[in-house]
This record gives structure tokens, sequence and C-alpha cells, in this order.
């Protein structure tokens, strides 16, 4: 991991709210979530601000008197930019910016910034575009804010209107280029796909930071980037495996997250089609996070979006060997024992239970538990490459250790 040291991070402040919907705890670990977001666009978190309320001011999110205790925060410690942990209306982005004069982003807009760092081809660059324009456009009203003091006066109210309108056919425009755009390179890819032949398709998907690229390097013994951030991997690798003799397709995806901007899963669609072509889903997901089972459920929402969640699927938990559970003592009466404190053996059986052999769980970086993950792929893949070529079964007997 970079060392904050190395490089000169801009200082930010997070700014949250705890509601019925999304309780203390709940909005603590978006809080989390929001700062390992921030680090990873290039930021330093100074401190964070909740507020307990029904639900968000409609003007500027958090009531008037947290907001002064952030302004003045920001003003004594020079912070660039606050950051809040839900979606901003442009009224309340532009109100909100009035009041603590510093740059004012949302969780969309910094997950957008991420993802337009980290767009390497062509194709994820388009994307990343088209999903920024479209966030743009009911937003541009408050980026005019100079010309506010020409509302009123003779002749005054013209150009200022004219601007705004100007610019919004210049983004609608965009927006229809990048589809256009966007539409071709599919056509293109969907050849390149069709030009595969009929191996079959193995699809990682997972939230981000599960290690999908990790495993995938480790598998397909391939130099795929891996990193621990956010949505390291923005850009679809597919690698030709071989486990023993036998050959498939493994793809690896871009990563999801909760909260994830409407505008990026419309335009990301196209990039999920490997996942909705894919004959076999391997769902990693990170056991060591205390809230793993909430990053099962988005995944699975995400899945149902693309209308893929009825594939074959494997379970793939991983980073076994960061897994701890909290201590829990028998003699305590008032603590409740909860899922916090179960063992690894533990966990294995409750989702053994859930989904029955379709459970296995491994370490990519370390490498534990890389045979019988191997052996459960490699019995899949053959079921359903038998199922397509059966004078082919014999080709591939049953699977042997290496």
């Amino acid at each position: 991991m970079i060392e904050k040291k190395d490089i000169e991070l801009e200082k930010a402040v997070l700014i949250g709210v705890v509601t019925k919907a999304q309780n203390e705890e709940r909005s603590k670990e978006y809080l989390d979530e929001l700062e390992f977001l921030t680090y990873t666009a290039g930021g330093e978190v100074l401190k964070r601000f909740t507020q307990k309320m029904e639900m968000p001011n409609p003007k500027t999110f958090i009531g008037s008197g947290k907001m002064e205790d952030v302004r003045q925060f920001i003003e004594d410690n020079n912070v660039g930019t606050a950051i809040f942990d839900d979606e901003l209306s442009a009224a309340q982005e532009r109100n909100i910016s009035k009041i603590l004069g510093c740059k004012v982003l949302d969780r969309t807009n910094l997950i957008l910034d991420i993802f337009a760092q980290r767009a390497q081809t062509s194709y994820a660059r388009t994307q990343v575009e088209l999903a920024q324009c479209e966030y743009l456009l009911p937003r541009l009203k408050g980026m005019w804010t100079h010309l506010e003091r020409q509302k009123g006066g003779i002749g005054m109210r013209g150009p200022g209107e004219t601007e705004i309108e100007t610019d919004r056919r210049i983004v609608r425009d965009k927006i229809a280029l990048l589809k256009a755009k966007i539409k071709t390179i599919d056509k293109q890819m969907a050849v390149q796909r069709g030009n595969r032949g009929k191996m079959v398709r193995v699809a990682l998907v997972g939230y981000t930071n599960v290690g999908k690229s990790t495993l995938m390097n480790v598998i397909s013994k391939s130099e795929v980037f891996a990193e621990n951030k956010l949505f390291a991997t923005l850009d679809t690798t597919v690698r030709k495996v071989v486990i023993q003799n036998l050959p498939f397709l493994l793809t690896d995806t871009v990563g999801f997250i909760r909260k994830l901007p409407t505008q990026l899963i419309e335009s990301f669609k196209s990039t999920l089609d490997e996942v909705r072509e894919a004959d076999l889903l391997l769902h990693v997901v990170d056991i060591s996070h205390p809230n793993f089972e909430e990053h099962i459920a988005s995944v699975n929402k995400i899945l149902g979006e693309i209308d893929s969640s009825n594939k074959p699927t494997i379970m793939v938990f991983n980073k076994i060997d960061t897994y701890t559970a909290e201590p829990f003592d028998d003699d305590d009466l008032v603590t409740e024992r909860t899922s916090i404190h179960y063992t690894l053996d533990e966990w294995k059986k409750t989702w053994m239970n859930k989904v029955g052999n379709n459970a296995l769980f491994i370490s990519a970086l370390n490498k534990e538990n890389l045979e019988a993950f191997k052996k459960r792929v490699y019995d899949e893949v053959r079921e359903i490459h038998v199922t397509r070529f059966p004078y082919n079964h014999f080709l591939y007997p049953d699977y042997t250790e290496e």
C-alpha cells in the first residue's frame, strides 16, 4: 500500500447522517468505506461529522448547527474538500458550497472521480465519461452561480440563461455521441466474444477489493493489476486458463459497491455482458470483512439487474488468512453472541448449509486450499463442457491432484 508520506494527499472531511433507515453502526460502516474511497482517490480524511436526523435536510443535507461546526473546522484546518456519504441534489450542492466555501463532493462524484483515474482502455474511459456527463447535466445550473448577480436589471436576464442552455445542449449532444460510440464498441466486442468459439466461460464477480484480480493471477498465471484499493480493476480482462488438460475462459470484472451510482450501473452494464454470457460465476467474497453478508446481498442485487442471478454460481470465500472472530465471554450475560463472534469453522458450516457444496474457503494471496478450488472449478467446467460436447467426455478424466 502507498504510504501517506509518499504523496501529498488532499485534506478532506466526511459528512454522514444517522436515520431510521441507517442506524449508527451502519452509518459508521458506510463512512469507513467512504474514507477508503477518499484515500483511493488521493485524499486524507481529517475528521468525520455525523448527525442524527429523521431525514436529510432538503436544502443543506445536515442541520444549520452541524453545518456551522463543519464550516469552522474547514476554516481552522485549511480543508479543501467536504465529502457527503449520500448523493446530493443540485440545490443541496449549491447551497452547501456557498456556506462551506470549499469543494463539495458526494459519494457518486467521488466514485466517478476514482473511475476516471482508473480507466485505462478507450472503452472504460468512454463509459466513465458517459456517466460523468449524465451526472453533470442536472447540476449545470450550480456551475453558473457567477451569473446570479445578473438576474436583475434590463438586458441582464438573457446571457446567463442562454449560456446555461447552450451548455446543456452541448452535454446532451456529448451524451448522444458517447452512447453511439459505446454501441459501436459493444458490437465489436460481441464479435470478439463470438470468435472465442464454444469454450466454457467462467466469470469472477464480487464486491470491490475482495481479491478477484489476485485470484485471477494465481489461477491464470497472468499479471492482472491488483492493489489494496477500491476499484483497482475497471477494464474487463479475459484469460484462457487450463486446469490439468481442460481449457476454459476466465473473466475478471469490475467490482461492485453499495450505493453504486445509477449512472455507473447504466454505463457499465455493457461491460457486464461478459457476466451475462458466462456459463459459470465465481462469486468472490472477502470473509475477513465484518459485513461480508451485506456485500453478498449488494452483488446479488446487481446480478439481478443484469439478468444473471440464476446462473450456476460457486461462492468463493477469500482471505481466510486474515479472518479473525471477535472474542466472546460466555460468562458475560449482557453481550449477545452475534455473527461477529463466529469462528471460521462456524461460518463454513453456516454457508455449506446455505449453498450445499457450492461454497469454498480459500486464500488467493497465500494460496491456501487452492487444490480444492481448482478441483471444484474443474468438475463444474467439465460438466458444462461434456454437456455441450458429449463425444469429448473421454478427453477429461476425473481431477487428480497436481
